[in-house]
């Protein structure tokens, strides 16, 4: 069966920086080839991709991921009926969430001295925009109607639909799992990689003082305020994403608007991915170490089979070169070996348009994958394939 798989697969290199750390505060890591690499989390980039969708996409069409559930909708509950209550305002919040997904909605026992508190889910619960807005007006009708108005099998249903359908982008690329109705779980069109490096890498300390500004000179001790110490690394990273965009196009159904193209929203969320995913960065010690950099390079596959994982490229660690030094070239010219040979010997070579998106001469060697195109570009182009293949 002929599929639409996307594949991006990202070189960039970060100077000292704690990008994702463990409870330790160490940078997080991992061994592979037998070495040492640095890495950063799957979970951490997706976080970021998610956070960038809010200066990409319109508040209408993302979710919110939220334990404070009750509190939320009580908000919409209230701006949709003024005469109704803040405390009745989660009650029915409370009882409608329950209703949809089945998920416990209780106070928690933390704020159990606290007057004022709303009741939380015992988990984070993923719910769309618009599945808020309409589990909202359900929870209205409620408000004034017999007490047994959520027994009917009919309202339950109906909650059930609102959970169901017209997930946000964010749901639909990334999954949603509710432990207490599998029915309305949501399988991620998604997957990333956890980022590694493509050489060996040994984490550093970095040993810090604070001055105290108030203190006299002429009285008090000359020594620091404070002192600690924080774990750094630098490396370039290998990182790897695949969207089925099939699956993409099944979790967000049809245009969420009658005006528009029933593949818009699948265009819009494509785009949109490719844009976070290649340009957020995980804020971990961000203002310690200002580590802001972009991709160096950036290979962007269509295929019509499965996605491929290129990080076998740097199972053999890359070492820095002599008199020049640095990773890019090298890890590079790995890439661009590889890509091409294990499509040639599984016979994936020609499923479908490739491009490429570098910076400066140590990219080089990838020019010769597919089109190179600069960002804005390359985005129009993904956007006009997937619409392309999805019949629009």
């Amino acid at each position: 069966m002929t599929r639409t798989v996307l594949e991006l697969h990202v070189l960039q290199t970060v100077p000292p920086s704690c990008l994702n750390r463990d409870d330790t505060g160490t940078p997080k890591s991992a061994i592979y080839g037998g070495v040492r690499r640095a890495r950063v989390s799957s979970q951490a980039w997706k976080r970021a991709t998610r956070r960038a969708f809010h200066d990409l996409l319109d508040p209408a069409e993302l979710g919110v991921r939220t334990r404070r559930v009750a509190e939320l909708l009580g908000e919409r509950i209230m701006r949709l009926d003024a005469a109704i209550e803040q405390a009745e305002a989660w009650t029915l919040a409370a009882e409608t969430i329950q209703l949809a997904t089945g998920a416990k909605i209780e106070r928690p026992k933390r704020k159990a001295a606290e007057e004022e508190s709303a009741p939380e889910s015992k988990y984070l619960m993923f719910l769309s925009a618009h599945q808020l807005d309409g589990l909202a007006e359900l929870a209205v009708k409620a408000h004034g109607a017999p007490k047994d108005y959520f027994k009917d099998k009919a309202v339950k249903d109906q909650a059930r639909r609102i959970a169901k359908t017209r997930h946000s982008a964010d749901i639909a690329l990334f999954g949603r799992m509710v432990a207490d109705e599998a029915d309305i779980n949501v399988d991620a069109a998604a997957q990333v990689a956890h980022a590694i490096s493509v050489h060996q890498v040994e984490n550093e300390s970095d040993f810090y003082t604070a001055v105290d500004d108030y203190k006299k000179r002429e009285t008090d001790d000359l020594g620091a305020g404070m002192i600690g110490t924080v774990e750094f690394n630098s490396a370039t990273l290998y990182r790897y994403a695949a969207l089925d965009v099939d699956l993409l196009g099944k979790n967000l159904g049809k245009g969420l608007r009658d005006d528009q193209p029933a593949v818009e929203p699948l265009r819009r969320a494509v785009e949109a991915f490719v844009e976070g995913f290649l340009t957020s960065l995980p804020t971990g010690k961000l203002n310690t170490f200002g580590n802001h950099t972009l991709p160096d390079a950036v290979v962007v596959k269509v295929r019509s089979s499965r996605p491929i994982n290129c990080a076998a490229a740097y199972e053999e660690p890359c070492r820095a070169e002599p008199e020049i030094g640095g990773h890019v070239r090298q890890a590079s010219e790995r890439l661009a070996s590889y890509l091409p040979e294990v499509e040639r010997v599984y016979g994936v070579a020609d499923e479908g348009p490739s491009w490429v998106l570098r910076v400066g001469k140590n990219t080089e060697a990838l020019s010769g994958l597919g089109t190179e195109l600069p960002l804005r570009e390359l985005i129009q182009a993904i956007g006009d394939e997937i619409a392309q293949r999805q019949g629009a």
